[in-house]
This record gives structure tokens, C-alpha cells and sequence, in this order.
């Protein structure tokens, strides 16, 4: 007889499992044509400046110490840290469904059954002692410990659990590629106000230049060598100039505060070394081999964490087509009278209880997650793929950018020593009367013109070293 019944019960969960198991979705296939780059530049030099510090790449003392008040106070990366964990606290709660919940309760009521009923008619009949009937009104007391436990047979609890781990690797890496941005954008930013520092004194040391030639062309007008038109002609010159100075300042006091934002702080003054930037050098970079990028760059981690959960996904919704198995347990003391309680093994209650249950009708919401995990999986894919091209295509414009600039700063610094000297030249012939107001005036704007351009092809060069730095991934190390 008993091994009827357990024969009968392995072909009901044989069963089960088989109805259960049929007519799963199967997994959605990836368009495998698309191919990525295997390298940015046929290079063979491992050594990449991914691989040093910050410190040591941005040797400034006074960026040094506005990048370091930015990692203390900028709010996006607590932002960051906070996600971290949360991430952590969803590792531990994933972790702790794996275990058994042990709950450990007391509890008290009272209740009266009717007695014509099955229960009421025993109660009649029962003496608790000798001559001691069962009260009508019949309290009921107890102290017990209960025992949950999914059991894992599908390792759905813990795929879901290393799905998690996963997601927490992945916000340490979205932490580190924060830190990388913030590091180069509070570079970029104060690499632009030395720019316009220089580029302010440029302006003013030109206003000088104008106001003196100004004043020749009133002399000439008064002897009658120059008309009213090129004095105001002059005058005009020198107000434009002015006027561009007043914009200077205020994209000054704008990129100031771009750095007091990155910093967490109020607008203040930035402490930097005003001395002429066109003798400042940007700093060597090396770009390593591409394979490196793999390492390095926290955005291609952070994905490649973001796929490795999503695979979990898939597979933890592929177990909620089996069965699953739970056991409950229950050991403690019930009675009606407190005197009772205490009394053994009468009071005693024990129970033990396995439950086995899959889906059979109208699976249709958890098709629905499975293709939606399935979906997911190939967006992380996707989003991996494109997250590696975007590197090696970054770090390919830099590395062409640093190139190109160095013979545009070249090509631009003979601009503007030749400008300069032309500046010498149109005065001396104007005092001479060989030449007129309007060569003086254009060659004064030229040579303006050409310097802020030798200013602004000497940042982008510090900004293009910048990115190209965190293009490789460094800064978070």
C-alpha cells in the first residue's frame, strides 16, 4: 500500500513538472552579423596612461586641489555612492531568500463554538479533569517558532542572487566612470580659464595698443593729415575691444562657477596661476594597445555587469515554468489556561508541511516576463557592443585631434609672430604717412584675432590630453 502511494506521488510530480516544463518561449537570437573594431591605431606599445593616477598625470598644484575638494563634495558622485548601496542592500536581501525565515510569535484569543457542531459536541463531552468540563468560553494561548524555506531545486533564488552581485559590480564601476568624467571635466574647465586669463590680457594689452594710435590720429587730424572719419574709425575700434573684454570677464565669472558647482561649494574665486599659458606644455600620453580599453574603462565594465545579470534574468524567469518546492515547520507551546501552557508534552504543537505547485493554466504573465528578461538580455548586449565602439572611436578622434592640433599650433604661432611684427610695420608707415588708417586698423584686428585663435588651439590641445586620458579609462584608479 505504501509504496502505491509514493508511486503515485512521483507520477503526479512527474507530471507536474512535464506540464509545467512544455511550451516554454525559447531564447530570442541576436542578429550575429554586426561586428566590432579590433583596434583603434596599429599600435603595439603597452604602455597606456590609463595606468596612472590622476595626481601624477595633472601635476598643477592648484588643479590638484580643486580635483581633490571634487571628490570630497561634488553631490553627483554621493548621488553615485548611494546607489552603491542600495546595490549592496539588494545583494544581502536577494541572499537572505535563499535561507529559511524563522519567525518566533506569541499569541492569545478567546472564542465559544456553537454546540451543536462537531467540534462543540466534543467540547461537551470532554473533561478536562474529573469533573472539570470544557468551558464554553474557551481561550486559546501560544508560543511558537514557524520555519518558511523555498527550496532552490531550479537555482532560481540564486541566479537571482548573483544577478544582483552583478548589478552591484556594476554601480562600483558607474562610481569609478563618475569619478573619471568629474576628474576630466574639472581638468577641461580649469584649463579653459587659464585660456581666457590669457586671452583677457591679450584683449587689454590691445586696447593699449588702440588708445595710443588713437591719440596719433587726433594729432594728425589736428595738422590736417587725417580727417575726422579715421579718428572715428579708431574710436570704434578701441569701444569693440572694450566691449569684448566685458565678455571675457563674464565667461570668466561663468567658468568659475562651473568649477564651485563641480566642487559642491558656492561661487567663489578659483586660485590658478594667471602667468601666460602658451608656455604650459600638455602632458604626453600614451595610448596602449586597445585591448587595454577592456580594463580600463569603467563604462565597458559597468556594461559587461549590466549582461552578465541580464543573462541571469533570462534564467531566472525560466524557472518560474517549474514547479517550485516549500516547506513550513512550526514547534511550540498552545493551551487554553496559562496553568496549562507549561504543561508537557500535552501542550506541545509540532507541524511540518511540504508544498508542491507549478504553473499549469494561464501562464500567460509568465511568458510575458521571460520575453521581457530575453529583451532585456538583448539590450544589454547591445548596449555592450555599443559602448566598446564608442570607446575605441574616442580615443581614435583624441589620438588624430593631439596630432592635428600640434600642426595647427604650429602653423598658428608663425601667424601670429608675423602679425605682430605687421602691427611694428602699419604704425611706423601710418607716423610716415606711407600708409592709412584702414591698414593700421586691419592689421591691429587681424593680429587680436590671430592671438585669442592661438589661445583657443592651445586649450583645445589640453582638452583633447584630457579626453584622451579619460578615454582610456583613467583617473578612477
Amino acid at each position: 500500500m505504501q509504496k502505491n502511494r509514493n508511486y503515485i506521488c512521483i507520477c503526479l510530480l512527474a507530471i507536474v513538472t512535464g506540464i509545467a516544463g512544455c511550451n516554454i518561449p525559447k531564447v530570442i537570437q541576436r542578429d550575429e552579423n554586426r561586428s566590432v573594431p579590433v583596434s583603434y591605431i596599429n599600435n603595439q606599445d603597452t604602455t597606456n596612461a590609463a595606468s596612472l593616477p590622476w595626481r601624477e598625470f595633472f601635476t598643477d598644484p592648484y588643479l590638484q586641489n580643486l580635483i581633490d575638494t571634487a571628490l570630497n563634495n561634488n553631490q553627483e558622485l554621493m548621488i553615485t555612492l548611494q546607489e552603491i548601496e542600495i546595490a549592496r542592500n539588494d545583494v544581502r536581501m536577494k541572499k537572505g531568500a535563499i535561507l529559511p525565515t524563522v519567525r518566533l510569535g506569541a499569541g492569545g484569543g478567546i472564542e465559544k463554538v456553537g454546540r451543536y457542531t462537531s467540534q462543540g459536541a466534543g467540547d461537551a463531552s470532554t473533561e478536562i479533569a474529573p469533573g472539570k468540563p470544557v468551558p464554553d468560553w474557551l481561550p486559546d494561548m501560544s508560543v511558537a517558532a514557524t520555519a518558511e524555506w523555498e527550496v532552490d531545486i531550479w537555482k532560481k533564488l540564486r541566479n537571482s542572487k548573483k544577478a544582483a552581485v552583478s548589478r552591484y559590480l556594476s554601480t562600483v564601476e558607474g562610481k569609478n566612470f563618475v569619478l573619471t568624467n568629474l576628474i576630466a571635466e574639472v581638468a577641461n574647465s580649469y584649463y579653459e580659464l587659464l585660456a581666457l586669463d590669457n586671452q583677457l590680457s591679450i584683449v587689454q594689452q590691445n586696447i593699449s595698443l588702440q588708445n595710443n594710435a588713437l591719440e596719433i590720429v587726433k594729432i594728425q587730424k589736428e595738422a590736417a593729415r587725417e580727417t575726422e572719419l579715421a579718428v572715428q574709425k579708431f574710436q570704434a575700434e578701441v569701444l569693440k575691444s572694450q566691449s569684448l573684454e566685458f565678455d571675457i570677464r563674464q565667461n570668466i565669472k561663468e567658468t568659475e562657477n562651473r568649477i564651485n558647482f563641480l566642487l559642491g561649494r558656492f561661487p567663489q574665486e578659483i586660485l590658478r596661476d594667471k602667468s601666460n599659458f602658451l608656455t604650459l606644455q600638455p602632458m604626453g600620453v600614451s595610448s596602449g594597445i586597445p585591448s587595454q580599453l577592456l580594463a580600463n574603462r569603467p563604462d565597458i565594465k559597468q556594461a559587461e555587469q549590466d549582461l552578465i545579470a541580464a543573462k541571469l534574468d533570462v534564467k531566472v524567469a525560466r524557472a518560474e515554468f517549474y514547479p517550485s518546492l516549500n516547506i513550513s515547520a512550526a514547534i511550540g507551546l498552545q493551551a487554553f489556561s496559562p496553568s496549562y501552557l507549561v504543561k508537557f508534552p500535552e501542550s506541545v504543537l509540532a507541524s511540518l508541511v511540504g508544498d508542491l505547485a507549478g504553473p499549469l493554466i494561464n501562464r500567460s504573465a509568465i511568458k510575458a516576463e521571460y520575453n521581457t528578461a530575453n529583451a532585456r538580455q538583448l539590450q544589454a548586449v547591445y548596449n555592450y557592443e555599443r559602448t566598446i565602439l564608442n570607446a575605441y572611436i574616442e580615443v581614435y578622434n583624441q589620438l588624430s585631434n593631439i596630432e592635428n592640433l600640434d600642426k595647427s599650433y604650429g602653423l598658428k604661432s608663425r601667424q601670429v609672430d608675423a602679425l605682430t611684427q605687421s602691427i611694428s610695420i602699419a604704425n611706423d608707415l601710418f607716423a610716415s604717412a606711407r600708409a592709412d588708417y584702414f591698414e593700421v586698423l586691419m592689421t591691429q584686428r587681424d593680429a587680436l584675432e590671430s592671438k585669442l585663435e592661438l589661445i583657443e588651439t592651445k586649450k583645445a590641445q589640453f582638452n583633447a590630453v584630457v579626453d584622451v586620458y579619460r578615454g582610456l579609462g583613467g583617473g578612477w584608479k
